[in-house]
């Protein structure tokens, strides 16, 4: 198989049943057969990345979510976070997410810093766009 860069979705879908069909044979790591399988991968990643983005969960879901699987209300988080009106302003959007209140979630609640950042980096970016005028 010849193997180029991804730019149809024909393309696209040929790559899927050829590594269908090697995960099917069970071809093996570090053989030349593997190499081109790990190749056509990440070809088909980035492809997908490109044509098939998945938006960032928005940050104060995320954190409610993950309270909610993990049985925890906002009272549990006053001491850490701040006071009982200060977690309730975080938490329906009335208050910004800071950098130092994403960690203690991240920490807290096991959420990817990437999610809980992008927020904070939105807010941090807008700031400076203010001053800046």
């Amino acid at each position: 198989m010849e193997i180029k860069p991804i730019k149809t979705n024909k393309q696209y879908e040929t790559y899927m049943t050829w590594v269908d069909a090697q995960f099917e044979k069970g071809v093996k790591k570090n053989t030349t057969l593997g190499d081109q399988l790990e190749i056509v991968l990440m070809l088909i990643q980035k492809y997908e990345d490109e044509k098939f983005p998945i938006p960032t969960p928005d940050a104060i879901e995320a954190i409610k979510l993950k309270m909610q699987e993990r049985g925890i209300r906002n009272q549990d988080l006053v001491g850490e976070i701040g006071n009982k009106s200060y977690v309730s302003s975080i938490l329906n959007k009335r208050k910004p997410l800071t950098l130092e209140i994403a960690k203690c979630f991240h920490h807290k609640l096991g959420i990817p810093a990437a999610v809980l950042l992008a927020e904070v980096v939105i807010i941090f970016f807008a700031f400076e766009l203010l001053c800046a005028s």
